[in-house]
């Protein structure tokens, strides 16, 4: 593996800053690792390798201002739901194959704007609605560690190819997880930020996304936390085509004493041994670190996995297009919006309820700078299982419980990848308040130092 291709997208810019390496020699070593690499995992759709050597050999040209941007000559991946001008959003669809957007999205030009370079587009699911990555158009895209598991979804591709050096960093959205569903299975570490932070604009089948606008969120993912923090600062902000946009500081008011709670139980679901020894394991190093760390029940899960989940199925799943999906998706789509039939409230009532549940979460997290638990409450599963009529529930419902706080309640989450046990990644996930991104970064960082993201690899 090229030396290059080993490193964060941070630490990339500054080599080429300093005259190190060249932009054209980054973005050469990240193409060739996609040509060695992708054939075995299909994790990139579209490879941009005319355009992205173009912009190197410019970027290396380019003065010394543009050179000192955070990102300038690094190259970087876009999920392909996401609009770039020069290729199609396409949301895994034959039906969308051509559909070429008018414009970049608003986080495509910012980050173009801090000087990376787009080097490919990254494959999902079928409109990103599974926890797997495979679709009619793009085919299915394997976990680097165990092509038998799932690299998650939606962002599985993108996941994939950050967890190979295929790219240091790139683009994905999450509204059920998904851009810490597929770094938990491919072991590298993302954040979904607060929802407002970071401007969500779509074209196409995902321009008008209805009641679950305020679930969906893009992102930045990383194998290094520094990548996550600046990739989270290059895209924050408001844009006026997102009216949910708002301009927040990054950083906030530091409390004298930091505390964490730790969620090593969850009432119902026996959470994987090496999950706890990894909870277990980020506690002792805050504690380390002069933080009080205090075990604790998260409170209302129960709840809050209705309430996103039940917003969700009949504000987003039902109105899904189905006709165009596989006939077993738009099956497991149907019976898992079938789950939440038993919730007998008004939309109007699921709002407040959010509303209220919003509050105890904001209560907590004062009380708490942040919240330590599971990305999943289990592992990675065998590849579509959540297509199982059998099976399938009571596996979404596991990786889904403590995903689902960060959408249905609009809070930041970082998931963490902090080892490997039996041959697959473990992690974690942090979450802290409402516009407390920070913090959820902060202890994200310490934990790091300790126990450093195990990508990227070779395909196993």
């Amino acid at each position: 593996m090229d030396e290059l291709v080993k490193k964060g997208a941070i630490e990339l810019g500054q080599l080429i800053n300093k005259g190190e390496t060249s932009s054209e020699e980054v973005v050469k070593a990240h193409l060739e690792r996609i040509k060695k690499v992708n054939p075995e995992i299909n994790a990139i759709t579209i490879s941009l390798e005319e355009s992205a050597l173009e912009l190197a050999i410019k970027s290396d040209n380019a003065s010394k201002e543009d050179k000192a941007r955070p990102l300038h000559g690094v190259p970087f991946t876009i999920k392909e739901n996401i609009d770039f001008l020069d290729s199609p959003t396409t949301n895994g669809l034959p039906f969308f194959a051509e559909e070429f957007p008018p414009k970049n999205a608003p986080i495509v030009d910012r980050m173009l704007n801090a000087g990376a370079i787009p080097i490919g587009r990254t494959n999902l699911p079928e409109m990103g609605l599974r926890l797997d990555t495979d679709n009619p158009l793009r085919g299915r895209t394997f976990n680097p560690w165990n092509k038998k598991l799932t690299p998650g979804g939606s962002s599985g591709g993108e996941a994939a190819a950050i967890a190979t050096g295929m790219s240091p960093i790139g683009l994905g959205n999450d509204v059920g997880g998904s851009l810490r569903n597929p770094a938990y299975c491919c072991g590298i570490s993302s954040i979904k930020p607060t929802v407002g932070r970071v401007p969500g604009v779509h074209s196409g089948a995902m321009e008008n996304i209805g009641l679950v606008a305020p679930f969906l969120t893009d992102g930045p993912m990383a194998r290094k936390v520094e990548d996550i923090k600046t990739g989270l600062s290059i895209l924050a902000g408001r844009h006026i085509d997102d009216p949910n946009s708002v301009d927040v500081p990054l950083e906030g008011k530091m409390p004298e004493k930091f505390k964490a709670a730790l969620v090593k139980e969850i009432d119902g679901i026996e959470l994987p041994s090496a999950t706890v020894k990894e909870i277990e394991d980020a506690g002792k190093i805050l504690s380390e670190n002069g933080w009080i760390v205090e075990e604790v029940q998260a409170p209302e899960l129960d709840k809050v996995y209705d309430i996103w989940g039940v917003i969700l199925a009949e504000g987003g799943l039902q109105l899904a297009p189905k006709e165009l999906f596989k006939p077993e998706t738009a099956a497991y789509l149907d019976r898992y919006t079938e789950t939440f039939s038993h919730i007998n409230l008004s939309m109007d009532q699921k709002f407040v309820e959010r509303f209220r549940l919003r509050k105890v979460w904001s209560n907590f997290l004062n009380e708490y700078q942040v919240c330590i638990g599971p990305t999943w409450c289990n592992l990675p599963w065998q590849i579509d299982t959540d297509l199982d009529p059998k099976l399938g529930d009571d596996v979404l419902k596991k990786s889904f419980y403590f995903i689902a706080p960060a959408n249905g309640l609009g809070l930041p989450a970082v998931a963490l990848a902090t080892g490997v046990s039996d041959g697959i990644p473990t992690g974690i996930q942090i979450y802290a308040d409402l516009f407390r991104d920070d913090l959820a970064l902060l202890a994200a960082e310490i934990i790091e130092k300790e126990k450093p993201c195990p990508s990227p690899i070779n395909p196993m």
